[in-house]
């Protein structure tokens, strides 16, 4: 958010924007990661089959994909600071009605898509503002920070959904308990949302550049395709993973603290690879790494699933915090400036979370039709090799997005 001549405006503390950006961040997952230790209580009170289950991780998903284009040029007309704080007031007015509906199924599933209409909106352009805020060099940080707040706000939502229900009296009580969360998060970015656009007044008019999604590059293919299968995995994980334990005789309580473990583990690889990312000019060892001990925590809740269940939450959770924090670290790296990281997060996310969506109802459904957890968890697995094949094709040398080689269209 700098610009070349800001001699008419204040400047903002770096580290202001930064709280700012971290409080709108720990609102992106607490939504879906707040669900699944509710999950069969919800579904017992309510009547929904495991695949309507489902559909309340895929909803907020398909957001973030069909959306991601649409944010992309809301941003252009409004800034993407402006456009993060729409986005964060639509998590509010989400969680509020999804919460106040006295447990009723149309407020659930329409406080749901507003909801994830504004994850939709801050996520996509979260990336463009990192690179924007933080050095070239330290852009890894910048990630790893988001990935941190996000992540933890996760966990919390986890851990603290079954207490909130007994406190609140009921579900619904402990899904509104969010709301705050997001209207302080609003509320702190309103004066960054101000100076962004004091700052964009002093800039000289932009050159005339695309803003078209860089669908002829090879590398924000590829990109989008290890998102695809990382984001499969990890949504239908987040939907699964408590559920999986409930039916082998767990309470929700017990549920939830695994699955705050699960979410508390992405917490610390999602902080921690992005800085190594900053480290390695060659992600793929990294990118590796993270696919296989997401795979392997996978493969153990398949083939084993009694015999270390919180070592299991650990490795999926640590395997899969890494995969997505390298791949959001990727969507700046790939990228010559901070439009076109915006240019290639919207791609990579319309295309990953459009597929992924399907991920949480399809394994409901796979649930269903095998009366058991053993084969959602196999494919889960298994989804892990073609990962890696689209991994071993982030070359350090790939083309960026935004280079003279691109085809610029308008």
């Amino acid at each position: 958010m700098s610009s070349p001549d800001t001699r008419d405006t204040p400047t903002m503390p770096r580290w202001v924007i930064v709280t700012a950006l971290v409080l709108v961040a720990s609102n992106l997952r607490t939504l879906m990661a707040s669900l699944p230790p509710l999950a069969e209580t919800i579904r017992a009170d309510l009547g929904l089959s495991n695949a309507w289950l489902g559909v309340l991780t895929t909803l907020p998903v398909l957001c973030m994909g069909l959306l991601a284009p649409v944010a992309n040029q809301v941003a252009r007309r409004t800034g993407p600071a402006s456009a993060v704080g729409a986005g964060i007031g639509l998590v509010l007015v989400g969680v509020v009605v999804r919460g106040s509906g006295g447990g009723q199924v149309w407020s659930l599933y329409a406080g749901t898509l507003v909801a994830g209409a504004g994850i939709a909106l801050a996520g996509t352009l979260l990336p463009g503002i990192v690179k924007t805020v933080f050095p070239a060099h330290r852009s890894g940080l910048g990630t790893g920070l988001t990935m941190m707040s996000m992540m933890g706000g996760a966990a919390l939502a986890s851990a603290l959904a079954v207490p909130l229900a007994g406190a609140l009296g009921g579900w619904s009580g402990s899904l509104l308990a969010w709301a705050p969360l997001a209207a302080v998060a609003g509320l702190v970015w309103i004066p960054v949302a101000r100076y962004a656009r004091r700052r964009a007044a002093n800039q000289p008019a932009p050159e005339d550049v695309s803003h078209a999604l860089p669908w002829r590059s090879i590398t924000a293919w590829m990109l989008a395709t290890y998102l695809t299968f990382q984001s499969w995995q990890f949504y239908s994980s987040l939907a699964w993973l408590a559920p999986t334990y409930e039916a082998s005789g767990w309470s929700a309580r017990d549920a939830g603290l695994l699955m705050s473990v699960f979410t508390g583990a992405q917490l610390v690889s999602g902080l921690l690879a992005p800085v190594l990312l900053d480290r390695r000019t060659d992600a793929r060892v990294l990118l590796f790494g993270a696919t296989l001990l997401g795979g392997l925590g996978e493969a153990g809740v398949w083939l084993a699933p009694d015999l270390a269940p919180w070592g299991w939450a650990v490795l999926v959770g640590a395997g899969q915090g890494a995969c997505f924090a390298l791949g959001l670290g990727l969507l700046v790296r790939y990228a010559a400036t901070a439009r076109d990281s915006a240019r290639l997060t919207a791609m990579g996310f319309l295309v990953s979370y459009t597929i992924a969506s399907a991920g949480p109802a399809t394994m409901g459904a796979v649930r269903d039709a095998t009366d058991g957890y053993a084969w959602l968890w196999a494919l889960l697995a298994l989804l892990a090799v073609p990962q890696l094949l689209a991994a071993s094709r982030l070359r350090p040398d790939a083309a960026r997005v935004g280079e003279a080689a691109e085809p610029v269209r308008t």
